[in-house]
This record gives structure tokens, C-alpha cells and sequence, in this order.
């Protein structure tokens, strides 16, 4: 008869790290969760500038179509005067003006937006100034276009080429900025001066 085979002594132990952890496992635990974090913030990091490069190269691409528009535009706003200068005189007539129409359309597709018109406040970043006219406004003034010389063109917020004004200094109605570029007050040196 043979004896029970003996059991093995490890059969009734616990593995060491189930009982109590030791130093060295909450040491361990420590440094995954460190390095969990660490890789966590360098996630964070790398979505973050990815997303900043998504918006710089959006941006970028809008502004290089703008660029583009400005320079296809701008070597065509000659062309524009003369078709002005044409319809002025009658000019515009039969399939000229039909081509005139057309060319005007197709920049106004690309975004480009006259300005200047007679009565607007003068702004110096929109409007230049060739001659100033006298007024017999006292008190506080605004300073108004009398005339425009040649229209101003812009694209988007890009002023391509400023309107080409005559200025008058009116009464203040009440709805220009006071403090503004076109506003002055009631001391007559400054209603006098040029623009």
C-alpha cells in the first residue's frame, strides 16, 4: 500500500502579493500611476497643439485666398475707373456694356465692395482727402464727403485703395462719434483746418 502523496507546501500559502502589499508593490503602483499621468498630459499636449495647427493652417489658407483675391483685383481697378469714367459719358453702350457688366459681376463675386459715398462721415483709414471746403457751420462740426473723386475699393476688411474725397465740415446732427476722426468741437481753429 502505498503512502498519500505528500502536498505540496505552497498549496496552502498565499501568494505574497494577496496577503499585504509591501513596500515594493505601492512602490510600483506609484510609479504606473506617474507614468499614466505623464502620458496623459502628453496627450493632452499633442491634442492640443494639433488643434492649434488645424485653426493656424485654416487660418492661413483663408488668408492666402484673400491675398490672392487682392492682387487678381487689384491690377483690374484701372479697368474699373474707366468703365466708371466710360458710363460718365455715355459710352456704355450695346455688347461694351454688357462686358462692363459682366467684368463688375465677377469681381464682386471675388468679394470687392465699393465705397465713398457723398454725405458719409470722412474716415482718414477709408477716405483720402484732396481738398477741404469751407463751411459756415458753427459750433460743433462733422466733417462729411462733398464729393467723391474716385470711389475706394475694399476686400473684406483690406482696403485696396482709399476713396479719393472732397471734405465739408456740417453741423453735428447728433449721430457722428464725438471724439471720432470726423468730429470737431466748437473751437473755430479746428473747424478751419485742413484735411
Amino acid at each position: 500500500m502505498s503512502e498519500p502523496a505528500p502536498e505540496p507546501a505552497t498549496a496552502n500559502a498565499s501568494p505574497a502579493g494577496e496577503s499585504a502589499p509591501g513596500p515594493a508593490a505601492a512602490l510600483a503602483a506609484a510609479e504606473l500611476a506617474a507614468q499614466v499621468a505623464e502620458r496623459t498630459a502628453d496627450l493632452q499636449r499633442l491634442t492640443a497643439e494639433y488643434a492649434n495647427y488645424r485653426r493656424r493652417v485654416e487660418r492661413d489658407r483663408e488668408a492666402a485666398g484673400v491675398n490672392a483675391r487682392v492682387q487678381l483685383v487689384s491690377d483690374l481697378l484701372t479697368v474699373l475707373d474707366d468703365l466708371d469714367r466710360a458710363g460718365a459719358h455715355g459710352d456704355l453702350v450695346g455688347p461694351f456694356k454688357a462686358v462692363a457688366d459682366k467684368l463688375i459681376a465677377a469681381v464682386g463675386k471675388l468679394g470687392l465692395e465699393s465705397f465713398g459715398l457723398v454725405g458719409e462721415p470722412f474716415d482718414p483709414a477709408q477716405h483720402e482727402a484732396v481738398q477741404h471746403e469751407e463751411s459756415a457751420a458753427t459750433g460743433p462740426t462733422v466733417t462729411v464727403l462733398s464729393a467723391v473723386l474716385r470711389p475706394g475699393y475694399r476686400i473684406a476688411d483690406r482696403v485696396l485703395r482709399p476713396a479719393m474725397v472732397s471734405v465739408v465740415d456740417r453741423a453735428d446732427d447728433g449721430l457722428a462719434e464725438p471724439g471720432g476722426p470726423h468730429h470737431r468741437g466748437s473751437d473755430p481753429a479746428e473747424s478751419t483746418g485742413s484735411a
